[in-house]
């Protein structure tokens, strides 16, 4: 048999010299985390053995295995699961297969030792954990239902080895030569079984250890003799089939911590048991920070599915809708066959009535968090709030349901304040019409925006959205019966008075206008008077169904083509610069002045949109000149 060296790929060894370099508190996890994989694997052959027979016939009960061996210095993890060949041992144990590594050492190097132990098993990694108390690992594996086996060695040296081998029986072999500082502790029977009912008392299949146990001789009466017995160190039951009365918060908190690789307890659990025509069991868990790739592409969602205990699916994605994705946990069901499929998942009755019954139990949860609980439902918001919002753009029969989950700043809300559209739609004016919202970056540049100034004059309320998504949602989403209207776009009056001033303005400054239309052709689509202009002189915005300004940035930003649609340019009528600007017309209309001044209020309105001016050095001279000519009048 040829042993084969081959070195670990580069982001392996960084994270293998972290492992052994950094100093961790919580070492302990290594174990979890390799009695997490062996149950995977176990979930994974015991799934294969309905349909293929080898399978069935080969390794006997499921269990995984702990042994102790104190002369050789060996803690070996043993299981009777799907296992490995030698292609998928290189494959599988020599490169980090999964997207977002580097975020991940990025993360695992700024975290304090306490939580970087406890980040291991969210990026698919735990395997490479051993190495935190083993100097050398060696795994024995037999692929499931072939006759298929490899023997992979390390000692994190930036290499490892491979070679064909034999083994009795399916499944995987890790183990660990723990180093001589963790002997004490990593080989002893009492740690072991602690760690054990600690971390994984929950996995569904039995975690046993051989223990050495005095009994008394039933022929030599008060001689006692030393026997050795497999014994199980887990419970065993599926936390989510028992009752809720029998489950303490801790349990509820590790299992989360198995399910969702996360390091924080759960914010929200929800277990319940739903029967009539569909029934299953339902434990969901809503978590308390947001996974690093939740907005990959190729980020994988939705609880594990389980039919009879059997897991059928690790992320089931026709179970929660998109905009939920955050939401981790298991679904056990008894209706649905063992042999179900994703293809049959997409047209099965039964899972759209699960998918409902999900959705109506997460968004309640949230809505009784919401109106009980507010502090942690604001701590879950800021974490997925621009996630939750989704819904209103993909389930149109969610939409209102989602809205109502949703805070806003606004107007008339303080900074780090919020306000609900059940309540703005509460306070809103006799006279008001809808609901309207401005897009920004920042909420204190907002509030004093030049766009805002009549309906802070009218007491108007504005909603201050500042994701960047968030006019992408919003546009043409009707609240009850109002609609939402956006502050930066279309024609908006908001009294008769000011209909009646833009048009006795329009008549008196008609030439003034058209030559501000023809000096910037080519950058505006029109200028024309304004009706939400109180102070400033001017500002720039869009057609009543063009995109945001902010949209555009982003766009851009992800290198996309955004088609280049020009803005309507809006002037004060009122503001002593117009009257100004039309007195100089009217003594010169060939004065040179005039386009420069055109020129310094469409940089001004760029300026004032976060836009950088056409021209920044002439803007800059341009205001610099006016200073030096205020300054030398007075």
């Amino acid at each position: 048999m040829t042993k084969e060296i081959l070195e670990f790929k580069t982001e392996v060894n960084q994270l293998l010299d972290l492992m052994i370099h950094s100093l961790y508190s919580h070492k302990e996890v290594f174990l979890r985390e390799l009695i997490s994989n062996a149950s995977d694997a176990i979930d994974k052959a015991r799934y294969e053995s309905l349909t293929n027979a080898d399978i069935q016939k080969d390794g006997g009960e499921w269990k995984i295995k702990l042994s102790i061996d104190k002369a050789a210095g060996t803690l070996t993890i043993s299981d009777n699961g799907i296992g490995m060949n030698k292609e998928e041992g290189i494959r599988e144990l020599g490169t980090i297969a999964r997207s977002g590594t580097m975020e991940f050492l990025a993360k695992l190097k700024e975290k304090s030792p306490d939580d970087s132990t406890e980040m291991i098993g969210q990026f698919g990694v735990g395997f490479y954990s051993s190495f935190m108390v083993a100097d050398r690992v060696v795994l024995i594996s037999k692929k499931a239902g072939t006759n298929d086996c490899v023997r992979w060695e390390s000692t994190a040296d930036g290499t490892f080895t491979v070679e064909d081998t034999e083994k009795a029986t399916r499944g995987t072999d890790v183990i660990l030569y723990i180093k001589e500082e963790e002997k004490e502790k990593y080989l002893t029977e009492y740690e072991l079984r602690r760690i054990v009912t600690k971390y994984s008392d929950y996995i569904d299949y039995p975690v046993v250890m051989d223990v050495e146990r005095q009994k008394e001789s039933e022929i030599d009466k008060g001689k006692k003799y030393t026997v050795t017995e497999e014994e199980k160190l887990n419970s065993q039951k599926a936390i989510w089939l028992r009752d809720k009365s029998e489950i303490t918060e801790s349990e509820y908190n590790e299992f989360y911590k198995h399910v969702a690789h996360d390091f924080t307890d759960p914010t929200k659990v929800i277990h319940y048991k739903a029967e009539g025509t569909t029934e299953f069991t339902a434990l969901l868990f809503i978590p308390s920070r947001m996974p690093f790739d939740i907005f990959y592409k190729d980020f994988k969602y939705g609880p594990m599915l389980y039919v009879r205990r059997v897991q059928i699916m690790e992320h089931c994605e026709e179970l929660i809708p998109q905009y939920l994705r955050f939401v981790k946990g298991v679904v056990d069901s008894s209706d649905l066959p063992l042999n179900v499929s994703r293809e049959i998942l997409q047209n099965n009755r039964q899972i759209e009535v699960i998918n409902k019954n999900l959705t109506k139990k997460v968004s309640d949860s949230l809505s009784d968090m919401k109106q009980n609980e507010f502090d942690k439902y604001l701590g879950f918001y800021k974490q997925f709030g621009r996630i939750l919002k989704e819904g209103i753009h993909f389930s149109y029969e969610k939409r209102e349901t989602v809205a109502d989950l949703l805070l806003f700043s606004s107007t008339a809300t303080e900074t780090g304040k919020y306000t609900t559209l059940k309540d703005y739609t509460a306070n809103m004016k006799e006279d008001q019409k809808d609901i309207y919202y401005m897009t920004a970056t920042d909420f204190e540049d907002a509030i004093h925006s030049p766009y805002l100034e009549t309906f802070k004059e009218k007491g108007y309320e504005v909603l201050i959205l500042l994701d960047e998504i968030d006019d992408m949602i919003f546009t043409g989403f009707q609240y009850g019966d109002k609609d939402f209207k956006s502050a930066l776009r279309g024609d908006i009056t908001l009294d008769k008075a000011k209909e009646e001033e833009k048009k006795e303005s329009e008549k008196k400054y008609k030439k003034l206008l058209d030559l501000i239309s023809t000096r910037l052709k080519g950058d505006v689509k029109e200028a024309r008077f304004s009706g939400r202009l109180k102070d400033s002189p001017c500002c720039l915005v869009g057609d009543e169904g063009a995109m945001d300004a902010n949209m555009e940035r982003l766009f851009r930003s992800m290198g996309k083509d955004v088609p280049n649609t020009k803005k309507i340019f809006e002037l004060n009528p009122t503001h002593p610069l117009i009257e100004a600007m039309n007195e100089l017309f009217e003594h010169d209309q060939k004065s040179e002045k005039l386009p420069k001044y055109i020129d310094m209020l469409y940089n001004q309105a760029l300026v004032l949109e976060g836009s950088r001016p056409k021209d920044s050095q002439l803007f800059a001279s341009m205001v610099s000149e006016l200073m030096v000519k205020d300054m030398k009048s007075t």
